[in-house]
C-alpha cells in the first residue's frame, strides 16, 4: 500500500465534507461510512475515527477495525464523567480525513462547542476532511413535518446549510419493511422498545415520508451543485438571482416562519434575510425581558440556518418592510400571521395587507403561527 497523503493547507486542496444522510435509525449510515474510510486507507489517504456510535450493533463495531481511534475526552458535568470526542486532539494528530458520527449531537455542556457540526466546520477550517452522519429528521428545516409526522419532538438540529457546504451528501436508503425487520431483529433497538417504536416512529407511513423526504433532498443538493457547476464552467447563462425575506417578530411560534424561509431559499439555491423592524415604542431588552430573548433566539437560529439578520428601525413596520423588499429586490417574503379578529385588522391595519397592496410582483407565503402560540400557554399552564 502507498504511504499515507495527508491534505492540509500546505498542498493546496481545501478540506471536503462527505455527509451521509438516511430516513432513519438503522439504514445502515455508520457502517457505510465505516467501509468507505476503509477504502480510502486502502487509497493510501491518512484516516482516523474521531467518534462512532455503533449502538451497541456488533456488526457495526465489527467494520472500525484497525482504523486509528482517536481516544474521547472526559469532561466534569454535574458530578458525572461523560465522554466526547476530543477536538484539539485531532487538530494536533492533523489527519487527511476524519470520520465524526452523529453530527446533530449536542456537546456536554463546557466542551468548546454548543454542538458537534461545529466541531466539525473546525475541523474543516483547519484543513481536515470530514466524514458524518445525519438522519434527515435532524435537518432543521424539516423539523416541523417529521414532528407532525412522527408525533414526537425532534430536538436535536443541524442547519441545512451543512448540506450545503457538503462536497458530497450519499443517501444510505433501505425499503421499509427492510428497515421494519431490522427493528424487529433486535438490530436498532433493545428487545423492549422495539413494539413501541413499530406504533410510532417507525410506523410504516411515517417511514415512507421520512425516506421521500430523504431521496428528496438528497436530489435536490446535486441539482444544485450540478448548477454551481455549470455556472462557474460557463456553461449557461446564471440566472438572476431570487431573494427571500422573512420577517420576524418577538412572538411565540416564529420557529416554524424561520424553517419555511430557511426551505425556500434552499429551493432556489439562493441567500435570505430574516428581516426584524424594531419601533420607537419597542423596548424588549428592558420592558418584556422574555420576549427579547425569543428574537435573540429566533436570530440566531437564522444566522445557523444561513440567514442575514437585518434590523430595521422605523415607526411604521409594513414601510420598512417595503422599502427593503424593493431595495433588495426582495421575489418571496414568508410572514407570520395569528388569528385576529376583523374588527382588530381594521382598527389597527394589516402589515400583510399593505405589503401585498404595494408588492404586486412578490411572492407572498403566510405561515399561521397560532397553534404554536396555544401550545406554549398549555406548557405554562402545565
Amino acid at each position: 500500500m502507498s504511504s499515507p497523503v495527508t491534505l492540509s493547507h500546505e498542498s493546496g486542496e481545501p478540506a471536503r465534507l462527505r455527509i451521509y444522510i438516511g430516513a432513519a435509525p438503522g439504514v445502515g449510515k455508520t457502517f457505510r461510512m465505516m467501509e468507505d474510510a476503509h477504502l480510502l486507507r486502502h487509497q493510501g489517504f491518512d484516516v482516523v475515527v474521531g467518534l462512532v456510535e455503533t449502538h451497541g450493533r456488533a456488526e457495526t463495531a465489527a467494520k472500525v477495525g484497525d482504523l486509528e481511534l482517536v481516544p474521547l475526552k472526559d469532561i466534569q458535568y454535574r458530578s458525572v464523567t461523560l465522554r466526547e470526542m476530543d477536538l484539539d486532539a485531532i487538530l494536533v494528530r492533523r489527519p487527511a480525513w476524519c470520520v465524526v458520527d452523529e453530527l446533530a449531537h449536542s456537546n456536554v455542556p463546557g466542551s468548546r462547542h454548543r454542538k458537534r457540526y461545529e466541531d466539525v466546520l473546525e475541523l474543516l477550517d483547519a484543513g481536515i476532511s470530514v466524514m458524518t452522519a445525519v438522519n434527515i429528521q435532524h435537518l432543521e428545516t424539516l423539523n416541523d413535518a417529521v414532528s407532525r409526522s412522527a408525533s414526537t419532538t425532534i430536538r436535536e438540529t443541524v442547519p441545512d446549510s451543512l448540506l450545503r457546504r457538503a462536497d458530497e451528501v450519499v443517501n444510505v436508503d433501505v425499503t421499509v419493511d427492510e428497515l421494519r425487520t431490522r427493528l424487529r431483529s433486535g438490530k436498532i433497538y433493545a428487545p423492549e422498545k422495539v413494539e413501541q417504536a413499530l406504533a410510532n416512529f417507525f410506523r410504516k407511513g411515517n417511514l415512507n415520508m421520512l425516506r421521500e423526504l430523504a431521496l428528496r433532498t438528497t436530489a435536490e443538493q446535486v441539482s444544485t451543485a450540478a448548477a454551481e457547476y455549470r455556472r462557474i464552467q460557463g456553461l449557461e447563462q446564471a440566472p438572476i438571482p431570487e431573494k427571500v425575506m422573512v420577517c420576524l417578530s418577538s412572538r411565540i411560534g416564529m420557529e416554524r416562519l424561520v424553517r419555511v424561509g430557511a426551505r425556500i431559499a434552499g429551493r432556489l439555491a439562493t441567500n435570505w434575510y430574516a428581516v426584524y423592524v424594531e419601533t420607537p415604542d419597542t423596548d424588549h431588552r428592558h420592558g418584556n425581558p422574555e420576549a427579547f430573548a425569543r428574537l435573540e433566539e429566533y436570530q440566531r437560529m437564522a444566522r445557523d440556518l444561513g440567514a442575514r439578520v437585518i434590523t430595521l428601525k422605523d415607526r411604521k413596520v409594513a414601510d420598512a418592510l417595503i422599502q427593503f423588499a424593493q431595495k433588495e429586490n426582495i421575489s418571496h417574503v414568508v410572514f407570520g400571521q395569528s388569528a385576529r379578529s376583523r374588527w382588530d385588522v381594521l382598527l389597527h391595519g394589516s402589515v400583510i395587507n399593505r405589503f401585498l397592496a404595494e408588492m404586486r410582483e412578490t411572492t407572498v407565503q403566510v405561515v399561521p403561527i397560532e397553534k404554536e402560540r396555544r401550545q406554549e400557554a398549555a406548557k405554562k399552564q402545565g
